[in-house]
């Protein structure tokens, strides 16, 4: 089968010279679309790329793909993931993951908590910024509270400090990422208790869980645990993972049905990740659904996953593939 790549490479983005070095994480590096080709290859498969944004519109209707394997993480706006997936549907081309709809909603983090809430799934109590002037009419979370980018991944603009307890830390958090980011913020309520990602495969009522992975601080610390974007950078030396979970059985099957009701809530197909915290009663609160995960072979959460469940990413990545087809009724 011909089966088109849809990236966007990091190498081939161009960011102002002002801008944070954390501005371009969300995009892939050639090690991962390599090693998808690869392991495409293994399967049986025949990669081509397509690349994302223009040239995936010039090269996708004559590359007489099959389908598209799609990681293309798109720029220019809150739906920027959403664009590869449209583009793949006006043209009639099959591919992989969830379509523009779910791929935008999750991208816009207060938007899916909208729509969790109206479900009955908890998450964090939140407001959004847009500007400093917003403080003076926002109804804040309780503290502790985190201020992230609203429509951002890859804890972008996430650092240690991201955590507030009084109103001049949130504040200055705030302010920083409106100057450096120039986006819209959320502020949640911190959820301080254990922070676990849970990785489904399939669509709809075949969706299941597939893992579910603890991660947590290498060294214990005099404050709750931030997945930042500097332990995601340096995380052999500040991050454990755990596969299971140090849970009880009763408290992980609460963690991964809430999970699961999730995705299925904001109607993810194939593959995704939800990342749940506990609080301090062990109640699971979804604090974001990934319905594009990253794919990099040895640093991403669905690589490390797997690599600790003792299964091949090669395995994996086919799967993604077979699932996409199943659904597409063509395995």
């Amino acid at each position: 089968m011909r089966v088109g790549i849809a990236c966007d490479l990091r190498s081939a983005q161009s960011a102002d010279s002002e801008a944070p070095d954390d501005a371009l994480e969300e995009y892939d590096t050639e090690e991962t679309v390599d090693a998808i080709s690869a392991a495409l290859r293994h399967a049986g498969h025949e990669p081509v790329m397509l690349g994302g944004g223009r040239s995936f519109l010039e090269r996708a209707p004559t590359s007489r793909a099959d389908i598209v394997f799609n990681i293309a993480e798109g720029s220019g706006s809150r739906s920027r993931e959403a664009h590869v997936p449209a583009a793949c549907e006006m043209l009639g081309l099959r591919y992989t993951g969830s379509d523009p709809l779910t791929l935008a909603l999750c991208l816009d983090k207060a938007m899916t908590k909208r729509v969790l809430l109206g479900a009955g799934i908890e998450t964090a109590s939140f407001c959004t910024i847009s500007s400093t002037s917003d403080f003076d009419h926002a109804s804040l979370p309780p503290f502790p509270a985190i201020a992230k980018l609203n429509a951002e991944g890859s804890s972008i603009g996430v650092h240690p400090d991201a955590r507030a307890t009084t109103l001049a830390q949130l504040e200055a958090g705030v302010t920083r990422l409106l100057h450096d980011y120039r986006a819209p913020v959320i502020i949640e309520h911190f959820i301080g208790g254990m922070e676990l990602t849970v990785t489904i495969f399939g669509t709809g009522g075949t969706a299941r869980v597939t893992g579910t992975m603890e991660v947590a601080p290498a060294v214990a610390e005099d404050t709750p645990f931030v997945y930042s974007i500097d332990a995601k950078r340096n995380y052999r030396e500040l991050v454990e993972y755990h596969v299971p979970p140090r849970l009880t059985l009763d408290a992980l099957t609460r963690v991964e049905q809430c999970a699961l009701a999730a995705y299925r809530t904001v109607g993810c197909r194939d593959v995704g990740r939800v990342d749940v915290r506990l609080d301090d009663a062990g109640v699971p609160f979804v604090i974001e659904i990934n319905p594009l995960p990253g794919l990099h072979p040895g640093d991403s959460d669905l690589a490390m996953l797997w690599r600790l469940q003792g299964v091949s990413y090669d395995t994996q990545v086919a799967r993604i593939l077979d699932v996409a087809l199943e659904r597409c009724g063509t395995a």
